[in-house]
Parts: structure tokens; C-alpha cells; sequence
């Protein structure tokens, strides 16, 4: 009864589908509550990285996140609130590790000017939570990249099972970087498009 006082039906329809994702494990819950808020969250996304290829992957990795954490999810709050702040904490993570992609080591020497010296060196190593994240990206794609024609499915699983970058990805297909954008781009389309689809089916 204090949910109906509390909340918007916006708010309450969404309370209900993560009950059907959380207690039913549906697929179509999980599909619509992407279809719900995918472009909210990509433009947010995309006003802070102003990089379309980031924000798209961004939006991935953010779904990916709280539908792994959704039985987690208090309804003290809107699922949408919720999911803004994973979204946002993520992509702020994202953009402290583009600028701080090297690591300081002090080394035991000084420069001619008598100040210490230090090598940055690049840290490869993925920490807990990046591998946590990549794990549930993963699943996430799973769920529809099945379903996509064979050339879609063999960049989507090279982007995001193989975390091959553009370029990588460019030089294995041997095909150039501008078509690998395009092509990524559209199987990101051709997956949200099955979203949609799974959507309209419940």
C-alpha cells in the first residue's frame, strides 16, 4: 500500500518486472526494463564521455552491472535512480582509468636537477571489479548474440568475450577500423532491436 503512496506507475511497473527478472529469472523482464531506460541512460552516458563507441559500450556494461546486482535492489528508491547511479559510478570509473592508465614507480635515481625521477609503467591487469564487470557484460550480450547474423556475432564476441579493442579487432577480421565501427554499431542496434522484440512479446 506505501508503494502505491510513494511511487509513480512508472516506478511500480518497473518494481514489478524486477520481480519477474529477480524471482522468475524472465528473460522478457529483463528485456523491457533495458528497452525502458536504454536511451536515458546512453545519453547521460555519452554527455560524459562525448565519445559514441564508449557510451555504447558504457550502456552495456552499466545494464550488465545492475541486472547482475538486482536482487540486491531495495525498492526504498525508483529502479530508475538506482540504475542512474551505477551507471554514472561506472562511467566515472571509466574515465579516472583513461586518464590514469599508468601506474608511478619511484625509481632510485634522480634527473640532472637533483629531482626524483619516476617510470610510469602500464598496469595490464585487470582488478577484481573490472574482471566482475567483464563477467557480466558477457552475460548480459550472451542472452541475444545468438541471435544475430554469423558476421555480427563474431565482432560482438571479439569485442566483448575476446575485450579485443577497434583496432585489434580491425587487424584480425583484416578489414578497415571505420567498418568495424559501423559494423559494431549496428549489432549493438540488431541486439537492442531483439530487446525490443522480447519487449513486445510479453
Amino acid at each position: 500500500m506505501e508503494l502505491n503512496k510513494q511511487f509513480s506507475d512508472k516506478a511500480l511497473k518497473d518494481f514489478g518486472l524486477i520481480d519477474k527478472a529477480t524471482n522468475e529469472g524472465s528473460e522478457k523482464a529483463f528485456a523491457e526494463l533495458m528497452e525502458r531506460y536504454k536511451k536515458p541512460v546512453y545519453h547521460m552516458i555519452l554527455k560524459m564521455v562525448r565519445n559514441v563507441d564508449d557510451a555504447e559500450d558504457l550502456t552495456i556494461e552499466a545494464f550488465a552491472k545492475a541486472f547482475k546486482n538486482l536482487h540486491k535492489f531495495k525498492k526504498d528508491f525508483t529502479f530508475s535512480t538506482w540504475l542512474f547511479r551505477i551507471a554514472t559510478n561506472n562511467t566515472i570509473d571509466f574515465i579516472r582509468k583513461k586518464k590514469l592508465e599508468t601506474y608511478s614507480l619511484n625509481t632510485s635515481y634522480s634527473d640532472d636537477s637533483g629531482d626524483a625521477v619516476t617510470i610510469d609503467v602500464e598496469d595490464k591487469n585487470l582488478t577484481p571489479d573490472e574482471e566482475t564487470i567483464k563477467t557480466q557484460k558477457i552475460e548480459l550480450v550472451r542472452m541475444f548474440v545468438d541471435k544475430l547474423p554469423a558476421k555480427y556475432q563474431r565482432l560482438v564476441r571479439l569485442r566483448y568475450f575476446d575485450e579485443l579493442s577497434y583496432e585489434e579487432i580491425a587487424t584480425e577480421i583484416e578489414a578497415p577500423l571505420g567498418t568495424v565501427k559501423a559494423q559494431l554499431h549496428r549489432a549493438r542496434e540488431l541486439m537492442y532491436d531483439l530487446v525490443k522484440e522480447k519487449r513486445q512479446h510479453i
